[in-house]
């Protein structure tokens, strides 16, 4: 990795990461993946150990108070474990389901919730889809009606990261009658609070090792000082925690691109077809190099998102084009390597079949290329309304 963006403090960190990955995770994807299932609280404690999981937090609560760049080294690691389910698992604890937590929420939220969650002693889900509300965030209905000093949540979510193991819920709801995103509101819900279920786990195409759940809420009882933010604001609160979702997304993304475009030139210089490596075939060459060069384009736009954001400034619409970029080049990284690999490409005993499947999920995850499109098309002005 290139000196201009990394020291060697990002570096100690980075062999940190590897050796965690090596370790901890690798020599147990196999079982994690049949068992659709990894476990979260016993894994997230020992990144806990670590400080792993609060490294952009503050110290107060836990954390190691280090900017964003520290964070693009963890996912950077991260990303290149042999599956792609535990890695979105740690990324929903560390960037999607804490950051608004982390910077909206009230000291006793931080003292409560977020030290649990970056100290590895609780998991943490983000629970905004809904069955009939997955990219049209404003059409969500489940509610949390004020009684009193509490909130009575009653409604439904849908394909929620770790939803069968976590212990708080960042649960988008209506708190008010206002239409469109108006009346919403962010709030942390506790799993073990009566009335919340677990309806069945989904059995997935791919991302098997982590555990998607529906889960329902009948007359759950909340304390409204469990709200994050202002009455109201919760759908802002959360389009802004959707920008680090996203960036996170496309830094895993490209580290797990890298990854099995290498674990494909290797093959190809194993592998020989009318006697010679298959590597010595030019157009294997020329299509590898295009892809690298693709990958290596968009690490340097995740790079510009991460400079804007540790600058302060908006980078929705630059996160938009790296999330809308990585999923489509995931997609044919998979569909071109797995070509290179021929039939041992399409069995499940090789590591390539669960990256083709797992590669799926970035083009709909954290906003579908559709609506990635029209953020862009917004922000360029492209739409006037």
């Amino acid at each position: 990795m290139s000196s201009i963006y990394f020291s060697e403090e990002h570096e100690m960190l980075r062999q940190t990461v590897r050796r965690f990955v090596e370790s901890e995770i690798n020599p147990n994807v196999e079982a994690w993946e049949d068992g659709r299932t990894f476990p979260a609280h016993d894994l997230f404690k020992k990144m806990g150990d670590l400080g792993l999981l609060g490294i952009t937090y503050p110290e107060e609560y836990g954390g190691m108070g280090l900017d964003y760049w520290y964070q693009v080294v963890m996912l950077e690691e991260i990303g290149r474990a042999h599956c792609a389910g535990v890695p979105m698992a740690i990324a929903v604890q560390t960037d999607m389901a804490t950051p608004a937590l982390a910077e909206f929420g009230t000291p006793w939220q931080k003292e409560t919730f977020l030290k649990q969650a970056v100290m590895g002693t609780a998991v943490f889900s983000i629970a905004v889809s809904e069955p009939d509300a997955g990219s049209d965030v404003a059409a969500i209905q489940t509610r949390a009606v004020a009684d009193g000093d509490d909130y009575i949540i009653n409604g439904s979510k849908m394909w929620i990261t770790s939803g069968t193991q976590s212990d708080y819920l960042t649960l988008l709801a209506r708190t008010s009658d206002k239409p469109g995103f108006k009346g919403m509101s962010l709030i942390i819900v506790p799993t073990d609070a009566p009335g919340f279920s677990v309806s069945r786990k989904l059995e997935k195409l791919g991302n098997h090792s982590s555990d998607t759940a529906i889960l329902a809420f009948d007359n759950v009882r909340v304390p409204q000082r469990h709200r994050i933010g202002p009455e109201g604001q919760g759908f802002m609160l959360q389009m802004k925690q959707f920008q680090k979702e996203r960036l996170a997304g496309v830094v895993m993304g490209i580290s797990g691109m890298d990854l099995i475009l290498r674990l494909t030139i290797d093959y190809c210089r194993q592998r020989e077809t009318f006697g010679k490596p298959l590597i010595e075939n030019q157009w294997i060459q020329f299509k590898i190099c295009e892809l690298l060069t693709e990958v290596e384009a968009l690490r340097q736009l995740a790079y510009h998102c991460t400079r804007v954001l540790v600058a302060g400034g908006d980078m929705t619409k630059e996160v938009s084009m790296a999330k809308l970029k990585a999923g489509r080049l995931a997609r044919e990284v998979a569909d071109t390597c797995l070509q290179f690999h021929g039939g041992m490409g399409y069995v499940e005993e090789y590591p390539m079949a669960r990256y083709f499947r797992d590669a799926r999920l970035l083009s709909i995850g954290a906003g579908a290329d559709e609506i990635m499109l029209g953020v862009i098309a917004k922000y360029e002005g492209i739409l006037t309304r």
